[in-house]
């Protein structure tokens, strides 16, 4: 079984991920911060070199790609958005079927913003939205990750608008979804 969870940054994927994996239902589930295989991701030598010869050296510091200064570049627009996809997403797919593959009889948790624009958004069973305030998430991030208010707003600008109709659960409320969610487990 697949469960997506996704929402815009702040919104408390990971909160429901954590939640999820240390339930008291005797329910075993793994998470798959899609994130942080992106992450993982800019740290193959092919993919740095792609990065730097696309978006140019400043994102580059103490011999990594430094992704404050690649999510400034990144997300100021659309189309640098797409050339980022482009030069990361295969190695990312690898790394998450392959994930996919190896976890095939457990209960699986993806988590991720943009879950809904790949493939593995048809392939969970359930799908969740995070549907939380702006403000609030605001002061998530900006508290959790220590960026201005400039950056969190071009985060915010660069992220999906859902369509909630896509989704099986909307809900702002981490215990709420986290007690449907068991009751469709049970």
């Amino acid at each position: 079984m697949i469960v997506g969870i996704c929402g815009k940054s702040g919104s408390g994927k990971t909160t429901l991920a954590e939640k999820l994996i240390h339930n008291d239902k005797n329910i075993s589930v793994i998470h798959l911060d899609i994130d942080k295989i992106g992450h993982q991701t800019l740290e193959i030598e092919n993919v740095k070199e792609e990065l730097i010869a696309c978006f140019g050296d400043s994102i580059v510091q103490d011999g990594k790609i430094y992704r404050p200064n690649l999510s400034k570049i990144a997300f100021s627009s659309s189309a640098a958005m797409e050339k980022l996809t482009d030069i990361t997403w295969k190695y990312m797919k690898k790394s998450i079927d392959s994930f996919l593959s190896e976890s095939s009889n457990s209960i699986i948790i993806l988590d991720w913003a943009l879950l809904p624009k790949t493939e593995y958004f048809a392939k969970c069973d359930m799908t969740v939205l995070l549907d939380v305030p702006y403000e609030v998430r605001k002061q998530r991030v900006i508290s959790r990750d220590s960026i201005s208010d400039s950056l969190f707003d071009l985060r915010e600008s660069a992220s999906l608008d859902y369509c909630f109709r896509d989704f099986d659960i909307v809900d702002s409320d981490i215990e709420d979804i986290f007690e449907r969610l068991v009751k469709f487990y049970e």
